[in-house]
């Protein structure tokens, strides 16, 4: 370690102990990951030195953020893992072709960001299978975002991995928040004078000692900086010291002074190396030769202090580069750009040279511009959006023709929404709209306004916007407008809950002239669509069962497109093997492709139906997937399962603490869905209490808003519970509604609930025939808990018609399923009818494991008891294949078992 080394971490005794034990933690087999934060020059490059020279026996992995690369996506994680990039052939193949494609080593298409990050996890995990690995990333606030979501990912899903993964940064990024820290603070008054001595040349008075301690703060480079271009008579009479400024730009100063002293050359040569991100010496001597520098002229004796030549070029510390950078003129900065550009491969690092060739132009150019605009295409198809959105951006303030920088602003303002940054999004869509040549524009640009209306959460104003769109595409791109239709369509239904922006839309959905040749899927779903709001359930049913038999087989980059329609749409048919199947696909497609942003959607959709057929485990176990997703992405998690199960299995206390916390943030953020939702869950939940007056409340606030689906499943509920409650008006109100979305639908389901609920209103025989061909029809589907309420009900209904010995027979089953099924609340329900009816009955309850596994265990336990190898478990659950053999250790134990084989039967179920 050098000198200054050895200086900056005086009084830093117990952060190096801290390193010291993470080192001793990895050689022991555990991971460890670490935020080193603090101010600028408070030690922290310091103490990532001492940690590296402390790692003797780990490898080593380096990586720096830098300021000006921060649009280059990927840029800090190619740095990060290229000493690995030969093991990339031992990953899965989806896996190796995602790294591959975002460091440009192959085409493809753009890879989700979790998927990459899953590769570099794996990456690490087999790196360490030789040997523990330590991974440093200093100036964690300079990495581009694209690396800052991968490693942050990482860092979150590191557990049984001999690796150490240390970030060094100013302030925290939205992609660390949470991760375990180390803060390095000012160092106390003693070490302070301590350091300042040993910096200084002369005895000082102690008075000026005392000011020049307190106004450092503690700051490490400060107290050896601050000092260090001042005379010895202006340190001892305490003359020239800095107030006016912030303690880092006092510091920048203090480098400043420095480079003020340096000959032009000298200076002109740091500039080159402030604006050459990569740290390339044979780039920096080309640049500098371009523009007449050689050592002999440019290096000074002071420069070493400040700059240093070896395999990388690097700067004494960062502040310096911004120092060097903010204080040369622009015309300087512009010709070191250029000479950067013009030194650049083309081949090699196109966008690179294209963003040199950006920093040198201060007059628009069109050339330059189309640069950008194909760095821009390169970006997106390695999923960098933010680095395609910052060149677009770029490129559309250096276009001078109004009508291409309209077309740019477009295409800039739709990646800028694609990244999330939603406000350059809007000036870039303003500046569309002003200068459009073209209507086609106008009508682009209408639609990116829709589109960011819906990614901000303004749910009622983007369904009439996104409307508005669609109809001005229509003369230019029919194809075009029937999506964004669809889109305006899923924002009204699924989102808003607007049932007269709905009506609006599906009436010019349905107006619509037909398309040529064979319809779609999506033409087919466009269809149904519409008719269900038009026309009603009876005249949609036809086309929607087309539409879900086409969404079913779509190719998987139609299916990322547009499974949410199907997802959406597939209970509308009331056929469970399809809702189940569509579910099922689509989670599948989106989790091997890594789109672990939108896969919540999809797991929410198949919890849901999980629930409804009574696969409570699996349906924990999903829940516990989408807890891991959220955990890992820091994206919130709608409860939208956790609720439909809590309510089902009759955990009042949890169930309704969800239900409120959801009408209270989903009514407040716009999400009608999610109230719906909530609602529904609460009929469920109080209906299997036998508190039908709440049941009754609950069911009618989900009825009235319009919701196309769980409006409808909620009737159920209703007319249950107004029939309990004695309010036969409202429950024929809520069948009359029933009959109209059930009838049309000749499927076990929708006429098993329709018989149930009929039965409920009926009398005599006729209820009596009704109760049996419910049960007749349920027990053909995979609606355990449907099937198992329909014997209560008939139980309920045979005890009240003095028919004891019959009432016993189906309460008894209906008790035995609920109890087998983990339906709490609803068994109780069947156990007081049979001691009613005469019946002794003991209460039961499924046992617990001694040792419950966690939601997570549970997952892997039953991955693994479906026959997934660890590496299949771990790409399932975004986890390396030794943390998955670590969970499994832990399962053993707890479930008293020694092998794979044994797992399925070990399983409590129910739970």
């Amino acid at each position: 370690m050098t000198f200054r080394g050895h200086l900056e971490l005086v009084g830093r005794g117990s952060e190096c102990a801290a390193l010291d034990q993470l080192i001793v933690a990895v050689r022991m087999g555990e991971s460890r990951v670490l935020v080193v934060h603090g101010a600028p020059g408070v030690g922290k490059s310091a103490l990532l030195q001492y940690l590296e020279s402390s790692a003797t026996s780990l490898r080593v992995l380096r990586a720096v953020g830098v300021e000006s690369e921060m649009e280059l996506a990927f840029a800090t994680l190619h740095q990060l893992c290229v000493p690995l990039l030969d093991s990339l052939k031992e990953l899965p193949a989806p896996q190796r072709d995602a790294l591959e494609t975002v460091f440009g080593m192959r085409a493809g298409t753009p890879p989700e960001r979790f998927l990459v990050g899953l590769a570099v996890l794996s990456l690490l995990s087999d790196a360490s299978e030789s040997g523990p690995v330590l991974c440093v990333v200093d100036d964690a606030q300079w990495m581009d975002r694209a690396s800052a979501q991968v490693l942050g990912f990482v860092a979150r899903r590191l557990l049984a991995e001999s690796v150490a993964l240390v970030f060094a940064t100013r302030k925290w990024t939205q992609d660390l928040l949470g991760l375990p820290e180390l803060e390095v603070m000012g160092l106390g008054k003693t070490d302070a004078h301590a350091l300042l001595d040993s910096a200084t040349p002369t005895r000082l008075d102690h008075h000026i000692r005392d000011r020049i301690v307190a106004e450092a703060r503690g700051n490490p480079l400060a107290l050896l900086e601050l000092p260090r271009e001042r005379t010895v008579t202006q340190l001892a009479g305490g003359f020239g010291l800095l107030h006016t400024d912030t303690l880092p730009n006092r510091i920048e100063q203090s480098f400043l002074a420095r480079i003020e002293g340096l000959s032009e050359q000298s200076r002109l040569l740091l500039l080159i190396a402030a604006a050459e991100p990569v740290g390339d010496p044979a780039l920096v001597w080309r640049a500098a030769e371009r523009l007449g520098l050689t050592p002999a002229t440019a290096l000074d004796d002071v420069t070493e202090g400040l700059l240093s030549f070896d395999i990388r070029v690097t700067f004494r510390h960062p502040l310096v580069r911004s120092a060097v950078y903010r204080a040369a003129t622009d015309e300087d900065r512009r010709a070191v750009h250029l000479a950067l550009a013009e030194v650049t491969d083309p081949r090699v690092d196109p966008d690179r040279r294209a963003w040199h060739l950006a920093s040198a132009t201060a007059e628009p150019d069109e050339t330059v511009a189309a640069e950008l605009e194909r760095s821009a295409d390169r970006a997106q198809a390695r999923g960098g959006l933010a680095a395609a959105a910052a060149f677009l951006q770029r490129s559309v303030a250096l276009t001078i023709d109004t009508s291409r920088r309209a077309e740019r602003a477009v295409a800039a303002a739709d990646a800028s929404v694609r990244a999330g940054d939603l406000d350059a999004a809007r000036r870039l869509v303003d500046i569309a709209e002003l200068d459009a040549g073209s209507e086609l524009i106008r009508a682009r640009a209408h639609l990116v306004r829709g589109r960011i209306a819906h990614a901000a959460g303004f749910n009622h104003e983007a369904p009439p916007i996104l409307l508005a769109a669609a109809r001005r595409l229509e003369p230019f791109d029919m194809d075009l407008a029937r999506e964004t239709y669809l889109l305006a369509w899923g924002a009204a239904a699924w989102g808003a809950g607007d049932g007269e922006s709905l009506a609006a839309i599906s009436g010019a959905i349905r107006d619509l002239p037909p398309r040529e040749g064979s319809p779609r899927p999506i033409d087919l779903v466009l269809a149904g669509c519409a008719l269900l709001v038009t026309e009603g359930r009876s005249t949609a049913i036809t086309t929607l069962r087309s539409a879900m038999t086409a969404l079913v087989d779509l190719p998987v980059p139609d299916l990322l497109k547009w499974g949410w329609a199907a997802c959406g749409l597939s209970p509308a048919v009331w056929d469970e093997q399809v809702m189940i199947e569509t579910y099922v696909r689509a989670a599948e497609v989106v989790r091997t492709a890594g789109i672990l942003t939108e896969l919540p959607i999809y797991l929410a959709s198949l919890g849901a139906a999980t629930s409804l057929i009574g696969d409570f485990a699996g349906a924990a176990g999903i829940v516990a997937e989408s807890e891991g997703i959220a955990a890992a992405t820091g994206i919130p998690l709608a409860p939208y399962t956790t609720i439909i199960l809590t309510a089902m299995q009759g955990k009042e206390a949890e169930a309704s603490a969800l239900i409120d916390a959801t009408i209270e943030q989903a009514g407040a953020d716009g999400q009608l869905t999610g109230v719906t939702t909530a609602h529904w869950a609460a009929a469920i939940l109080y209906n299997g209490l036998a508190r039908y007056e709440e049941a009754l409340s609950a069911a009618q606030a989900s009825t009235r808003i319009a919701q196309l689906i769980v409006s409808v499943w909620v009737l159920p509920e209703l007319i249950e519970a107004a029939v309990r409650a004695g309010d036969d008006k409202v429950a024929g109100g809520a069948l009359e509604r029933l009959v109209e979305a059930a009838a049309a639908a000749d499927t076990d389901w929708a006429q098993g609930i329709l018989a149930r609920c009929q039965a409920l209103l009926a009398e005599g025989t006729t209820a009596n025939d009704l109760y049996r061909e419910a049960i007749e029809r349920l027990s053909r589907t995979l609606l355990r808990p449907e099937m198992a309420r329909a014997h209560l009900l008939y139980g309920e209904w045979l005890r009240r018609q003095s028919r004891r010995v019959d009432a016993r027979h189906q309460l008894r089953t209906a008790y035995d399923m609920f109890v087998s099924i983990g339906m709490a609340a609803f068994a109780e329900r069947a156990r007081r009818e049979l001691l009613a009816s005469g019946e002794k009955v003991k209460k039961r309850t499924v046992e617990a494991s001694r040792d419950e596994l966690t939601p997570q265990e549970r997952q892997i336990a039953l991955l693994v008891g479906e026959g997934l190898s660890n590496p299949e478990v771990g790409a399932r659950l975004f986890l390396s294949p030794r943390t998955v053999e670590w969970h499994l250790r832990k399962i053993f134990t707890k479930l008293s078992i020694t092998s794979r084989r044994q797992l399925r039967g070990a399983l409590p179920h129910g739970e």
